[in-house]
């Protein structure tokens, strides 16, 4: 900058000393001292001025550098701020992300004193429990425990068997061979199994009996003036038999029959819960209160002066009732028209020795 200023300063005294030069004048000998005097005077004047300039310079020069470094120090400063603004910015975020952070860590160490809080708990019940459970291996274990749960059960399965072995004696089911006929409710063998076709007579077909009594399917078909009242009599009393039969075994098992027996020896009625048909039909006008209250209806086993199709069900109930004795000892029922079969096979599993392991 100095060095583009010098040229302007040197073009400028040429300019002035060209133009003295143009305005020379003659001086009178006279007037030299004199214009000589004032020309050294001016001449030092001007030798003061060009010191000054060039002080005037210098310190302008220094000013001016002063000027370009205070300058960029403003540049450097405002840099600077806005840097420090960037930041604060920054660490505004990061102070409101840290207490977001800080908010969750709170909400998760919250969580997770109550999950240790119920892990404890959890523990402490769980250890009760494992302490409980000692106590009741410790108790099976002893002189009480499940060897002699295992031993009541025998007793009580050896008395079972002495109570079903008394029914049996009482009402005995006995396999009869003769020449049967159409009529037979009972067949140790059906046909079927003995490869004998529907349309022909078994010969020498075992029959069974309850207490030497037979149960024949004509009864419960059709009765008419011509049909045998003494088979009528000896079919009902037989299923009183069998009813008796059930009752007693079913209260010695402790099983609640699913069709209850009414027992009136050759006169027995069987229950059944299940709304009859007339019932079903005439509930769409009757609210679920009164048919909740309805009475159950009951079923003869015996066929004289009643609906043979009533007794027919009555004696399908039985068999349910028997069913349901054999499923309890689990034992398969022999099916649905079988039974003496079904007691029989009943009084016989109970009688087995193994009966008693079950």
């Amino acid at each position: 900058m100095e060095s583009s200023k010098k040229p302007i300063v040197n073009t400028k005294e040429e300019k002035r000393v060209a133009q003295e030069d143009q305005r020379a004048k003659v001086i009178e000998w006279e007037d030299y001292e004199q214009e000589l005097a004032r020309m050294c005077s001016l001449t030092s004047a001007l030798e003061e001025a060009k010191k000054k300039k060039l002080l005037l310079e210098e310190k302008l020069q220094s000013l001016i550098q002063i000027e370009a470094e205070s300058l960029s120090r403003s540049n450097e400063l405002e840099q600077m701020r806005e840097k420090l603004e960037s930041r604060k910015l920054v660490m505004g975020n990061m102070s409101m992300h840290s207490k977001v952070v800080k908010e969750k860590v709170r909400k998760q160490e919250e969580q997770l004193s109550a999950e240790i809080r119920s892990l404890l708990a959890g523990g402490n019940s769980l250890s009760e429990a494992n302490k409980r459970m000692q106590d009741s291996s410790r108790s099976l274990a002893g002189e009480k425990g499940y060897g002699h749960l295992k031993n009541l059960q025998k007793l009580l399965r050896v008395r079972q068997q002495y109570m079903v072995s008394q029914v049996s004696l009482l009402y005995p089911v006995k396999v009869v061979f003769k020449k049967a006929p159409e009529q037979e409710l009972e067949s140790f063998s059906s046909s079927i199994k003995s490869g004998v076709p529907d349309g022909s007579k078994p010969v020498d077909q075992g029959t069974l009996t309850i207490s030497g009594l037979h149960l024949t399917v004509i009864p419960f078909t059709k009765m008419s003036f011509f049909t045998d009242k003494k088979e009528v009599q000896r079919s009902s009393t037989a299923l009183g038999y069998v009813a008796h039969a059930v009752s007693l075994i079913a209260s010695y098992l402790q099983v609640p029959l699913r069709y209850p027996l009414r027992l009136g020896g050759s006169r027995s009625y069987i229950r059944d819960y299940s709304p009859s048909i007339e019932h079903s039909a005439s509930s769409t006008t009757m609210d679920s209160t009164t048919s909740a209250s309805t009475k159950p209806v009951e079923f003869p086993l015996f066929v004289e002066g009643q609906d043979s199709t009533r007794a027919a069900y009555a004696v399908f109930l039985l068999n349910k009732d028997l069913e349901q004795l054999l499923n309890f000892i689990g034992v398969k029922s022999l099916g649905p028209r079988q039974v003496l079969a079904n007691l029989k096979e009943l009084t016989r599993t109970i009688l087995s020795p193994e009966y008693i392991d079950m």
